[in-house]
């Protein structure tokens, strides 16, 4: 797959999550009621977000210009940012399940866009553009959204 076209797609499905997540949170006033709820609610809106709008900008900035490292690093700065901000909101909520023990894993990725964001040779060393390597980390932190959406909607 095309890479451009791989960020095509991820920004397409990630901001349709987005919508779909709008969608759920209206039919569940109950969880804007509790701030830790609420809290959790948002963190599933940003972990879509987040990577819809790094998808955006690695299409608009393509590999060799500036535009894209720039995004990813704003981008990865906002993530470990609210992240923080929501681990440390939530661990009242009583949620057990994988993202809740693991939290500790956004950040940790975020700082990895970031590093990649601002030294994109060393994806080389592996062989790879440095979007490649964005991309495969765009995978986990998307696929750490859907455990996310997955725990909240379970637990709540």
């Amino acid at each position: 797959m095309d890479i451009s076209t791989f960020y095509a797609v991820t920004a397409a499905t990630c901001f349709t999550l987005v919508g779909l997540w709008w969608s759920v949170v209206k039919d569940h006033r109950e969880w804007l009621a509790d701030e830790a709820t609420k809290r959790m609610a948002g963190g599933v809106y940003a972990s879509f977000l987040i990577p819809a709008l790094m998808s955006m900008g690695a299409q608009i900035g393509s590999e060799g210009t500036i535009i894209w490292n720039l995004v990813f690093i704003v981008a990865g700065v906002a993530g470990i940012r609210y992240t923080t901000q929501l681990i440390k909101k939530t661990k009242s909520a009583e949620a057990n399940g994988p993202f809740s023990k693991n939290r500790w894993a956004l950040p940790l990725l975020y700082g990895i866009v970031i590093f990649f964001a601002i030294f994109p040779s060393v994806a080389g060393i592996v062989g790879l553009k440095a979007l490649q390597v964005e991309g495969l980390l765009l995978c986990i932190l998307i696929l750490i959204a859907h455990m996310l959406a997955w725990e909240f909607m379970s637990n709540s």
